[in-house]
């Protein structure tokens, strides 16, 4: 399986935010996948022949949670070194620390800043090509 350097996959139930992502990271060159709920991501996720560069991922999300995906993504083989930046509404500090723990690589709080999450994307993107 090889890794697509221009993929993102985005995972948000919310439909707005979603296209909102979507076309912010269209607009910025990258090929986006976007998936509104976990068992769909999950799914997408195995189906794929590719591997994408990045991962947004929310955390409330139906089915499965993004805890819970995060874990799936890490135990994917080839998946494991694939950045996860959680974007989620939950700002207590156990779910960071637990979304953190389970692997993501960073994470991002509702309502975001497009420049700053932008910013972030390509601070991972330039981390390895």
């Amino acid at each position: 399986m090889t890794t697509d350097s221009n993929h993102i996959l985005v995972v948000e139930d919310d439909e707005h935010i979603g296209q909102v992502l979507k076309f912010m990271l269209e607009r910025q060159g990258y090929r986006v996948s976007l998936f509104n709920e976990g068992l769909a991501a999950r799914d997408g996720m195995e189906a794929a022949g590719e591997i994408p560069r990045l991962i947004l991922l929310d955390v409330m999300l139906p089915y499965i949670d993004g805890f819970e995906l995060v874990k799936i993504i890490r135990a994917r083989t080839g998946w494991e070194a694939v950045p996860i930046v959680m974007l989620t509404a939950k700002t207590m500090e156990q779910d960071i620390v637990r979304a953190l723990d389970a692997g993501a690589n960073d994470y991002v709080v509702k309502p975001f800043q497009p420049n700053e999450l932008l910013a972030r994307i390509r601070r991972f993107l330039r981390a390895k090509p």
